[in-house]
């Protein structure tokens, strides 16, 4: 269904355009994305998108933060403080469900160029990555915090990515939640292991070192 056009109304000239460069983005893809196109879905004039928006970059950056607003909700709302490995696969699948209900706008979030110095795009990615570092906080207590946050991170945005390209079956979303549950699941057993073998050869040198003194 086309979307209802988008017009301006005194004083909201920012949330038109943003509503604007949303619609275009569904309906288009990221390559729709312009301060022109915007300007004409919004029934502006072309100029009128720059009084709040500098360039593509700087409009780039308002949609991308909503983005991340929608991702940081749903994450949370799979789960708001997952330490299970159930709780973390839901969390992940929260996730990748996202990257593949809205596309175009995760490509624009994680590809399109943007102004870092976009102060609600950081926030709204500083929201995002506290969440992940409290997750791995609880999960991974031991590890380099830092380290395990991105590794996470990578494995699920790949996951995302993946499945959005077609690199991996996304056909249904049963095959989708069970190939990433999986993942994460073997994520969580092979640290542990790692985990576990690396005590066993500390405590075995421990032990040879106490025997040889």
């Amino acid at each position: 269904m086309p979307a209802t056009k988008t017009r301006y109304h005194h004083g909201d000239l920012r949330a038109a355009c943003v509503r604007a460069a949303m619609e275009l983005l569904e309906e288009g893809g990221e390559t729709a994305l312009s301060l022109r196109a915007v300007a004409r879905r919004a029934g502006v004039s072309p100029a009128a998108p720059y009084r709040h928006y500098a360039d593509r970059e700087a409009l780039v950056s308002a949609v991308a933060a909503l983005g991340y607003r929608e991702l940081a909700e749903r994450v949370v709302a799979a789960h708001s403080s997952p330490s299970t490995p159930e709780q973390l696969a839901s969390v992940a699948n929260a996730y990748v469900q996202f990257a593949l209900d809205r596309p175009a706008l995760f490509r624009v979030m994680f590809s399109e160029p943007c102004d870092r110095d976009n102060d609600e795009r950081n926030a709204a990615t500083g929201a995002v990555s506290s969440y992940l570092g409290e997750i791995v906080g609880r999960a991974f207590p031991e590890a380099d915090a830092e380290a395990m946050a991105t590794a996470v991170w990578a494995l699920v945005h790949g996951l995302a990515s993946l499945h959005l390209d077609g690199k991996l079956e996304a056909r249904t979303s049963a095959a989708v939640s069970r190939r990433v549950s999986a993942a994460v699941e073997a994520l969580l057993s092979a640290t542990g292991a790692i985990g576990a073998r690396g005590a066993a050869a500390g405590a075995a040198a421990a032990g040879g070192a106490g025997q040889r003194g």
